[in-house]
């Protein structure tokens, strides 16, 4: 298999799994129809890589001019949509698809950056927005304070998982080994943070009485 054919083979994997985690997001956190189910999935699925080609001047995006993109979202947002009754009894299915799909769009995200021509640390913020890019809007669209904000580590996985990638191509790399490890990466810090609690770190807050003229 050829670099090119794996990453487009991931890139839908990755489709698949953000429509699937965006599909039982919607039906969880709000009462949808099908219509509103699948046009969730989608969103979640092709958001963040439509906003990465849109920066990279890649226009259409891929999702609009290559009919698979669309199909496969559907097809992930349609699954979680009849299989909801099973799946809910699965052990956190949102939770593992949400972390397989940000594992696998960091890894394509910055490889689709370094193709297009985009330096080593814009492929890496852009191998990020792929990754986070389609949750923040389903997130918004639900309203619901966007994951990226408030659920543990979510962006600074998909920022390992991303210099992991562009690090390795720089290096010559293998294809499958490294995007195996870089989105290992991201997942196994990504899972371990929500199993300890881990944040990225927060401001601390001073008391208002500190602040003022006179305060203790």
């Amino acid at each position: 298999m050829s670099p090119g054919q794996l990453l487009a083979v991931l890139e839908l994997v990755g489709v698949f799994a953000f429509a699937l985690d965006g599909a039982l997001t919607a039906m969880r956190a709000a009462h949808l129809d099908l219509f509103g189910v699948v046009a969730l999935g989608v969103v979640t699925a092709l958001g963040g890589g439509a906003l990465r080609d849109v920066l990279l001047g890649s226009l259409p995006p891929a999702s609009f001019s290559d009919w698979r993109y669309l199909f496969v979202a559907t097809c992930g947002a349609l699954v979680a949509f009849w299989g909801h009754p099973l799946l809910r009894r699965l052990s956190r299915p949102i939770l593992l698809s949400d972390t397989a799909g940000l594992s696998l769009f960091c890894v394509t995200g910055s490889a689709i950056a370094l193709e297009a021509g985009a330096g080593p640390g814009q492929a890496v913020l852009l191998g990020a927005v792929s990754a986070i890019g389609g949750g923040t809007l389903r997130d918004v669209l639900v309203r619901r304070v966007p994951t990226v904000l408030t659920g543990g580590l979510y962006a600074v996985p998909a920022l390992l998982g991303a210099t992991i990638a562009v690090a390795g191509g720089r290096l010559g790399a293998d294809g499958l080994p490294l995007a195996l490890a870089a989105g290992g990466s991201c997942a196994a810090l990504r899972l371990l943070g929500l199993r300890y609690g881990w944040h990225a770190p927060r401001a601390r807050l001073v008391p208002r009485q500190l602040d003022e003229p006179g305060g203790a």
